[in-house]
């Protein structure tokens, strides 16, 4: 491509807060909206991710199994590896097959890897020799995947916590004690917090919706507005805090757990339910595979929990009518 390439080309001079990309996102739910990232955002705010929770060199090979289509793929497979002058690695993968991923972890001398939970309990009955570094997002991992994963390749999962919105705002950075199943601290570009309903800080140990300050200064990797939805944008601000959407909480060591969308939470005889803990202790079963959990209508409770298990292949199903 270099040899091809014509030598009159001219740079495009911009301004750093003028819009670079735009990402779709839509939540747990809702129509699509259209997410504006600045040059900034993406050029500065994810100088963070590269260095700090990818902890590339330029000696590191990356490879990051985002489609190109979500904004993951723009965070590890552009912009945090090129920051950090790493070997970005590029593979096409029409479909997840594991077997295609273990053989091509074995045959290239790839050093970091990303991907998601569902890739790793994929993969945790193998060792990937050539790995140094791995790291996970786009929902949280489970303690058992986390724990298999270690005792088989000797490797930690560092898990990151963001949003098409922003750049990574909480992780695990290299040298910090790994929580399993916690999003890990804030970036050292968020200052985030737990609120209540009112935008009151609320103390460790007690859920609530997870934000971050926005006034006197704008973290340099938020988004600037969604576009031609202004009703939108301003919903996202309560007073001075940016608030995510997902709800959480901060335990005692300033680590930062994820319980579930605002809208996703399940409400059953007045508990608040994550989707995510009921799918967490079905993972430690050794006849689940995959699960997800989810509200279910109920005449006495308002809700219940009900919940999709896929078994793995060593055991059947047996339905009886109940």
């Amino acid at each position: 491509m270099m040899k091809c390439a014509t030598d009159n080309h001219t740079c495009v001079e911009t301004r750093h807060d003028e819009t670079m990309a735009i990402y779709f996102t839509s939540g747990t739910s809702g129509s699509p909206k259209m997410t504006a990232h600045t040059h900034s955002s993406y050029g500065l705010g994810l100088s963070v991710n590269g260095r700090f929770w990818l902890d590339l060199t330029p000696s590191d090979v990356m490879w990051n199994t985002s489609d190109t289509g979500w904004a993951k793929s723009a965070w590890s497979s552009v912009f945090s590896p090129w920051i950090q002058g790493a070997c970005v690695f590029a593979h096409r993968l029409p479909q997840f097959e594991p077997t295609s991923i273990l053989q091509t972890l074995s045959k290239f001398p790839i050093t970091v890897f990303c991907s998601v939970p569902t890739v790793y309990r994929m993969l945790v009955q193998n060792a990937m020799t050539s790995l140094k570094h791995c790291v996970s997002a786009g929902e949280p991992m489970s303690p058992e995947v986390i724990e298999q994963w270690r005792s088989r390749t000797g490797l930690e999962i560092y898990e990151g916590y963001g949003q098409t919105e922003t750049v990574l705002i909480c992780g695990h950075f290299k040298g910090m004690k790994i929580k399993p199943g916690s999003m890990g601290k804030p970036s050292p570009a968020f200052d985030v917090k737990i609120l209540d309903a009112n935008g009151n800080v609320l103390p460790p140990g007690q859920e609530g919706d997870i934000g971050f300050q926005v006034v006197p200064m704008r973290p340099v990797g938020l988004f600037t507005h969604y576009v031609d939805n202004p009703t939108k944008t301003a919903s996202t601000l309560r007073g001075s805090v940016y608030i995510h959407g997902d709800r959480g909480y901060m335990d005692e060591d300033g680590y930062f757990w994820f319980v579930g969308r605002s809208d996703d939470v399940i409400l059953s005889s007045g508990y608040r339910i994550g989707p995510f803990e009921v799918e967490s202790a079905l993972a430690e079963h050794p006849a689940v595979a995959e699960s997800a959990a989810v509200s279910s209508p109920d005449p006495i409770r308002g809700e219940v929990v009900k919940a999709f298990i896929v078994l793995n292949p060593n055991y059947k199903s047996h339905d009886q009518e109940h």
